[in-house]
Formats: structure tokens, C-alpha cells, sequence
């Protein structure tokens, strides 16, 4: 994207930090029960080492740990571009006033999210049921997160989407988990289909770009 910009020779100047996942679901397994210590010491830490090495802003790869968006700007004080954000802006500006969250559990139940798209871009957000959440966070973690993408979960995941278009008047889904785009692309779905991930990377080169 960077590149599509400037063009020449140009790229992203960036610095990452990878979390080792399987120790990091662990805490996010504690934090399911009420333990958020050991993964919030995680992504402060995560992001305190960004900012030493010399970033500018952070952006949280995952839509769910974007929940702690706003401890990181607090406790770390350089910018967090918050995921719901890239997504609100892109909804709005589609003329979208409905729009289909999917994701993990906890960021399709809990409000850091909803809230966001909600309150600050004034859209109506609507999430699959009880048993379809579960299908779905399921599906992500033990299967997506893995490196498997069975046909039979992705017809799932439409059914899911084709209910949510047709009962709860959908005018937009919203791929909430940076993983579904793997398995669910614009082309399987009848109305527009928002790719969290790109939206993301997309805001944050907008960001760097005019801070430059």
C-alpha cells in the first residue's frame, strides 16, 4: 500500500511484535474467566518494546485484542488506531446503516467494539445468535487459527451470513476476526463484505503517510 502511494522503490518502514500464540490463548483463556493480569502485561510489554524501538503509533493485528486499545494509549502513551475505527469509517462511507459483526466470542458480545460502530459512526449492528457465536468462535480457533479451512465450516459461516442478510435486514457483514477472510471472500457473499484486516492496514498507512 505504501508502495501504491509513493511509488518508486518505497515500502513500509515498520517494527513488529509477534506474540507467541500458544502461550498468549492461555491468557486469553484466564481472561475468559475474569483474569485480564497476564494478558494485559502481555500487550503493554508488546507495546512498550514498539515504542523503544521507535514507533510512532501502534496498531493491534487482531480485532478481539483491540479491546486494549485504549490501556495501551494510557499506560504506554503513543497512539493505538483502533480496528473499529478503520471499520466504522468504511461502513459509513458505503451508506450502510445495518451491518453483520462476526468475530470471536468476545468481540462480538462485548461492547469495546459495538460500541464504537454504534456510537461514534451511528450504525445498527446486529451478531449471529448464541449457538452460531459458538460455531463461529470455535471454527476460529480451532480451525482457522490452525491452518485448516473445511468447505463444510465456510457453508456454515454463509448460512450464517445469508440468516443475518434476510431476518435481521444485514446491509453489510463485517469480517471481525482477522482470520474469516480466509475462509469468507467478497465474491461468496450477495452484499458488501468488510476485510477488517485491510481496512486496518489501510488507516494505519493513511496515518503514517500524513504524519510523516
Amino acid at each position: 500500500m505504501v508502495n501504491r502511494e509513493l511509488g518508486g522503490l518505497h515500502s513500509a518502514r515498520l517494527l513488529m511484535n509477534s506474540i507467541e500464540f500458544g502461550e498468549f490463548s492461555e491468557q486469553e483463556r484466564l481472561a475468559e474467566k475474569g483474569d485480564w493480569v497476564p494478558l494485559r502485561k502481555t500487550m503493554i510489554e508488546a507495546a512498550e518494546s514498539l515504542k523503544k524501538g521507535g514507533a510512532d503509533f501502534i496498531i493491534i493485528a487482531s480485532n478481539t485484542m483491540n479491546s486494549t486499545a485504549g490501556l495501551i494509549e494510557e499506560k504506554v502513551g503513543i497512539p493505538v488506531l483502533h480496528i473499529a475505527d478503520a471499520t466504522g469509517k468504511k461502513v459509513k462511507e458505503a451508506g450502510i446503516k445495518t451491518v453483520a459483526l462476526l468475530g470471536t466470542t468476545f468481540t462480538m458480545e462485548q461492547p469495546f467494539y459495538r460500541d464504537i460502530l454504534q456510537k461514534k459512526y451511528g450504525l445498527k449492528v446486529v451478531i449471529p445468535d448464541k449457538p452460531e457465536r459458538e460455531f463461529i468462535n470455535k471454527v476460529i480457533f480451532d480451525e482457522l487459527c490452525a491452518g485448516k479451512f473445511p468447505d463444510k465450516s465456510k457453508q456454515e459461516f454463509l448460512r450464517i451470513i445469508d440468516r443475518l442478510i434476510k431476518e435481521d435486514s444485514a446491509e453489510g457483514i463485517i469480517l471481525g476476526c482477522t482470520e474469516i477472510p480466509l475462509l469468507v471472500k467478497q465474491e461468496d457473499v450477495p452484499v458488501p463484505v468488510f476485510n477488517t484486516t485491510v481496512l486496518h492496514c489501510e488507516a494505519a498507512v493513511k496515518y503514517a503517510l500524513s504524519h510523516n
